[in-house]
């Protein structure tokens, strides 16, 4: 993985773990990497290409099927919304 690629996984981690957390824990010591586990599928995700759409549905179907959570599906477009823009410029064109 090179570094943009390391930097890319370790900002969806943080933002799975600061913005997404379905089981409200981020406020817990310790924790941090309660939520790493989806990181890799997600990262998958981002950088085949896929749209916030796609990603808001992983990440609702993970909270759901995995632990039990019903989000919203708006709430989870949001938080897809960041991770599609990872990595893109101010003015860039997400592809």
């Amino acid at each position: 993985m090179n570094q943009f690629e390391n930097g890319l996984f370790k900002s969806i981690n943080k933002i799975l773990w600061t913005q997404w957390d379905p089981i409200g824990i981020n406020w817990l010591k310790g924790c941090n990497d309660e939520y790493t586990e989806y990181v890799p599928e997600i990262y998958r995700l981002k950088v085949s290409g896929n749209d916030a759409e796609t990603i808001a549905l992983k990440l609702y179907e993970l909270a759901l099927d995995e632990m039990g959570v019903e989000l919203t599906m708006e709430f989870c477009r949001q938080v897809a919304g960041r991770i599609v823009g990872l990595g893109v410029r101010k003015g860039q064109k997400i592809p």
